[in-house]
């Protein structure tokens, strides 16, 4: 049991986001010593995340074994609030247009998400590896 909670704490990012995309989990337990995680995503883009947020906790995941499917029967969660889905075509420009209503404002883009975006050079990518932006308004990142 107390291997179980340590390696739940360690995941527990992943775990608390996992019900707020939709994850049906059939499994959570230790399983050879390794946290073992089991359910079905609604899309393979919420299971692309799942699995971005894993690597974010450890690139290695060696103490982990996630098996997740996709079942598109289940129901899509609610978009993130604050959040943008990079769409073939983009640029940061555009993404500000559309979401601050003035593209000359993706400097605050860049600064409200340090962790994706380094500078105004920064390569954004549509489609299943699209990573969501939080978005800002103004000065308040949102």
């Amino acid at each position: 049991m107390e291997r179980l909670d340590e390696l739940k704490q360690k995941y527990q990012s992943v775990l608390d986001s996992i019900p707020t995309r939709g994850v049906v989990l059939s499994h959570v337990h230790v399983q050879d010593v390794k946290l073992f995680i089991q359910g079905a995503c609604p899309s393979q883009d919420i299971k692309d995340e799942i699995w971005n947020q894993i690597e974010s906790v450890d690139s290695s995941y060696g103490d982990l074994t996630c098996d997740l499917s996709v079942d598109r029967s289940l129901p899509q969660p609610a978009p993130q609030a604050g959040q943008y889905t990079v769409k073939a075509g983009d640029s940061l420009w555009k993404i500000a247009q559309e979401t601050l209503g003035n593209g000359a404002l993706f400097p605050k883009i860049i600064e409200a998400n340090p962790d994706r975006l380094v500078d105004a050079n920064s390569v954004i990518h549509p489609g299943r590896s699209a990573r969501r932006f939080r978005r800002c308004k103004g000065d308040d990142p949102v």
